[in-house]
């Protein structure tokens, strides 16, 4: 090949502007992959807060779809009836809570805020007098910190006015989800390519929801034990702000481990506040409650829904509640159930779909 004919072949190879090149196209396909896929990650990370909403929206729907699918049992009228029913005494729920947490027991919250700092303040008297150097720390720096490890707090999520808006955005989007969930459901199956990768979907789909739906059926139960058990028993021990404790045990109990644990001291240094006997008896109505909620309710909940350690839902929420605040924590663990049954469906789909591909 003479020169002239080496230069003129040069100019007839494709430029990496020629997208009619088979080469060429497949390099902007992989370029295409990573560059979405970098885009995603940053998506997640910047719209972290309103994916959680999202999210919570979703629980909340689930929790209207179990609640509407337990009253057709017993009900039998039409599921949109059964919705209405059962979104109802749901919001009516939320009212009465704020307004029962907010209204009248202001006064008590008050007290219960001074008799907490107190406490806290004998307790480090009794710590200095073993010895231990704990004469510079402040009780309500002590507060403080405790309650920003647990996660920073963006500005919507740190006012009053954020958290209500935020509540309000979870119950319109769980209600609009709830009133026709297939509608969402082909909608992302719509965008997946068609034939088994649908049917997948749609199988791990219904796993997800199943599993949601149990999750917070045993949720919503451990609260109310937890929640009215405390009141009672507290009520009966004598122990001051009985109801505030009851309320604010129940609604921790949505957190698991960190919530029990939050519960727990409260009740324990308000007993205290009294005298040795009502704080001993403080110890035994959170000893028990536990023990009922741990060995009774909880794993029955696991054996209908999902098997997850206390460890790894601990580490999650300590992730989760660092990195997105507290929505995070609050929705770590049904983002791990979620996350399990996804992958156990898709073992089960592999095992299933094995003999399939090796005979062909």
């Amino acid at each position: 090949m003479t020169e002239d004919e080496v230069s003129q072949a040069d100019v007839q190879r494709p430029g990496p502007s020629e997208l009619r090149d088979p080469v060429i196209r497949q390099e902007l396909k992989k370029a295409a992959v990573w560059f979405s896929l970098g885009l995603a990650v940053l998506a997640v990370i910047f719209l972290a807060q309103p994916l959680l909403l999202i999210f919570g929206g979703i629980v909340f729907a689930a929790i209207l779809d179990g609640g509407t699918r337990l009253l057709g049992r017993v009900l039998p009228i039409g599921r949109g009836w059964r919705l209405l029913i059962v979104s109802l005494a749901a919001v009516a729920f939320i009212v009465f809570t704020i307004w029962f947490a907010g209204v009248q027991l202001a006064a008590q919250a008050a007290a219960f805020q001074a008799t907490v700092m107190a406490q806290l303040a004998r307790l480090m008297e009794l710590a200095a007098g073993y010895g231990l150097n704990v004469g510079m720390v402040d009780p309500q720096q002590l507060v403080s910190q405790a309650m920003s490890s647990l996660g920073r707090l963006t500005s919507a999520v740190s006012s009053a006015i954020g958290a209500v808006t935020n509540m309000v955005m979870i119950i319109v989007i769980g209600l609009f989800i709830a009133v026709e969930p297939r509608i969402y459901e082909r909608g992302i199956a719509w965008m997946l390519p068609s034939g088994e990768t649908r049917e997948r979907y749609f199988r791990t789909s219904d796993r997800m929801g199943f599993t949601l739906r149990r999750l917070m059926a045993g949720r919503l139960l451990g609260m109310a034990v937890e929640g009215v058990g405390t009141w009672f028993l507290l009520m009966m021990g004598g122990v001051p702000m009985a109801a505030l404790l009851g309320l604010l045990t129940g609604i921790l109990a949505f957190l698991p481990n960190i919530g029990a644990i939050i519960s727990g001291l409260l009740i324990i240094l308000i007993g205290f506040s009294v005298d040795v006997p009502t704080g001993l008896w403080a110890i035994a109505v959170y000893v028990v409650v536990q023990v009922v909620d741990g060995y009774l309710i909880v794993p029955y909940v696991a054996r209908k829904t999902v098997d997850l350690a206390p460890a790894l839902v601990l580490g999650a929420q300590l992730i989760f509640g660092a990195l997105f605040g507290i929505l995070g924590l609050a929705l770590a663990d049904p983002i791990v159930a979620m996350i399990k049954a996804a992958l156990e469906q898709k073992t089960m789909d592999d095992q299933a779909d094995g003999p399939k591909r090796a005979t062909a």
